[in-house]
């Protein structure tokens, strides 16, 4: 019996080098994957981030826009009936120059009624992390509707 682990020690020895060969690179691989891992919350915060910054930037847009309509008093029925309605043309055209000044190109533009003008804006965001795995852009839009107001109440 006491030969036995002299005939069968190269085996021993041989299962002992490939149980430590197959280990090598496994830290490697570990780090990978946790890199990879780090860069999508990377992304999502980064990109996401900008994202939610958009959402805001195309909703104040609109509303502005919408207020620079909405401004436009239709001047010869407020003097000759005392009526305060939107001149909708003009109206129009100040929101799509207010737009245009602003640098914006996707948007649309509608008369809301007589009082009001409502103000489409489309955003579309380069995304920075998310690009690496085919997320190239976000698109993000923006609605306001501004309300011609014609009095003021109060005083005594």
């Amino acid at each position: 019996m006491s030969q036995q682990p002299g005939r069968f020690g190269w085996i021993v020895r041989r299962v002992r080098s490939l149980r430590q060969a197959s280990e090598h690179g496994a830290l490697s691989l570990m780090i990978v994957a946790l890199a990879v891992g780090l860069v999508a919350v990377a992304g999502i915060v980064v990109d996401g981030g900008a994202k939610l910054i958009a959402d805001q930037n195309a909703v104040a847009v609109a509303q502005e826009a919408a207020r620079a309509g909405a401004t436009t008093v239709n001047v010869s029925d407020a003097y000759s009936a005392g009526v305060y309605v939107v001149d909708q043309q003009r109206a129009l055209q100040a929101a799509r120059t207010y737009l245009a000044r602003a640098g914006f190109a996707h948007y649309s533009v509608a008369a809301a009624g007589s009082r009001a003008i409502r103000v489409t804006v489309t955003i579309t965001e380069p995304t920075k992390f998310l690009a690496l795995i085919g997320i190239g852009t976000f698109t993000c839009t923006g609605v306001a509707t501004a309300t011609l107001v014609t009095a003021v109440a109060g005083g005594s």
